[in-house]
């Protein structure tokens, strides 16, 4: 290694989630790769000659990671411009006319897209998942700064759609990444052969989990809301077969979709054993304030997935259900829903959470030695001087004032 090449930068604070904040400390880099973290002084004496840039006061943390992210529909932000007068499924209608007369790809839509992918990196995001019904997503994963997975996801409830869609996912390329939509949106027998594809290729199964209470209601009974909406659209055949007791998370282990690399999105409506068969199976979550408070399906058990040994991911989901997606503006509304969840805790579901549940862990997600120096420099005011208001601070952030980053 050229020593030349060696930089540390100094801050008031280093953040590097994996182990207790340290006061004026500092990382030292090279070649975009974190060769140590510590206190000044000792920084200073393993690498003498390195150039050295003070941050001053501010908290040096690792960039965010953002699980949960529909890309392809910023141009339908309008939808959440208001506070929503409607149900869930009533919402869903409203988001295929607008989709419908707006078009699911084009020039708006494109852009809007790629606005917001943007805009996500600006503010922090270093890595998000994204699930999209386009390749919009797939044209984003090749200019993105930093890393984009691109989900594919597959819909259809419908008996008379499982085999175009089996034959459609048959034909896919190993590398394309697929994803279910949701239980009350996907065939059974369809998601099944997307988790074992997915098992197959190693790759990570996203799936909508327990996020309306209607899909609970169709999944023990067969009837209620979601039902209804899927009957009026002409997609209740009939076919599905109520579990009779039970919730989603039964339903996904009745299908064996479980395991390490399911990633349960929302997760809102589960009960205590349903939260102690997730843990057991090693399932990852991924929770979306933002798009619950809109929406209004509710909150979900966090420090019951937290006493489990659950850390969650967070995640924005799109911008037709939040009107703003900014990671730091969800950390400030788990907080400020869930009193009982350390600040601590919060931003580690923004950053360690998020690299567990994409699989990233091991260059990202923490400041270790041998991780990638990727950075965010996020300044604190002067009464910054313990580390709990140093996570308070970091988790009530000012979403609109952007963190800088440092280069690789």
């Amino acid at each position: 290694m050229d020593v030349d090449s060696i930089r540390i930068h100094n801050a008031s604070w280093i953040v590097p989630v994996s182990s207790a904040p340290i006061e004026n400390g500092g990382v030292a880099v090279a070649d975009g790769t974190l060769l140590a973290v510590g206190e000044t002084a000792q920084l200073y004496r393993q690498f003498p000659k390195a150039m050295v840039t003070d941050h001053g006061q501010a908290a040096l943390t690792p960039a965010l990671i953002n699980v949960h992210t529909h890309l392809e529909l910023s141009h339908l932000a309008a939808l959440a411009e208001f506070p929503l007068d409607a149900t869930f499924t009533g919402w869903i209608s409203r988001l295929l006319e607008m989709r419908d007369r707006l078009g699911a790809t084009g020039e708006l839509a494109e852009q809007a897209a790629r606005f917001a992918a943007e805009h996500q990196y600006r503010t922090g995001v270093s890595a998000l998942a994204d699930i999209g019904n386009t390749a919009i997503n797939r044209s984003l994963a090749a200019i993105f700064p930093g890393r984009l997975l691109p989900f594919t996801e597959y819909l259809g409830l419908a008996e008379r759609t499982l085999a175009k869609n089996e034959q459609r996912l048959a034909r896919e390329n190993d590398a394309t990444l697929c994803a279910g939509h949701a239980p009350y949106s996907t065939h059974p027998s369809l998601l099944r052969r997307l988790k074992e594809r997915a098992r197959t290729l190693g790759h990570i199964f996203p799936i909508h989990t327990a996020e309306p209470a209607s899909e609970g209601e169709m999944i023990r009974e067969g009837r209620g809301e979601m039902v209804e909406f899927i009957r009026q659209r002409g997609f209740w055949d009939n076919s599905f077969v109520p579990r009779g007791t039970g919730g989603t998370i039964h339903y996904f282990r009745d299908l064996d979709l479980l395991d390490n690399q399911t990633l349960c999105i929302h997760a809102i409506h589960v009960t205590g054993e349903e939260i102690r068969i997730m843990a057991g199976e090693g399932v990852k979550l991924c929770l979306c304030p933002g798009s619950n408070q809109f929406l209004r399906t509710g909150t979900p058990p966090v420090r019951a997935y937290l006493d489990h040994g659950m850390l969650p991911a967070l995640g924005t989901d799109s911008l037709a259900s939040n009107p703003r997606l900014s990671l730091w503006r969800e950390m400030r509304l788990l907080a400020e829903a869930h009193p009982e969840v350390m600040a601590a805790e919060i931003f580690r579901m923004a950053t360690l959470g998020g690299a567990e549940a994409l699989g990233m862990e091991r260059c990202l997600g923490t400041l270790e030695a041998g991780k990638e120096a990727d950075l965010l420099v996020v300044p604190l005011p002067a009464d910054a001087t313990n580390e709990e208001q140093v996570y308070r601070l970091l988790t009530n952030k000012d979403e609109q004032v952007e963190p800088n980053r440092i280069p690789k």
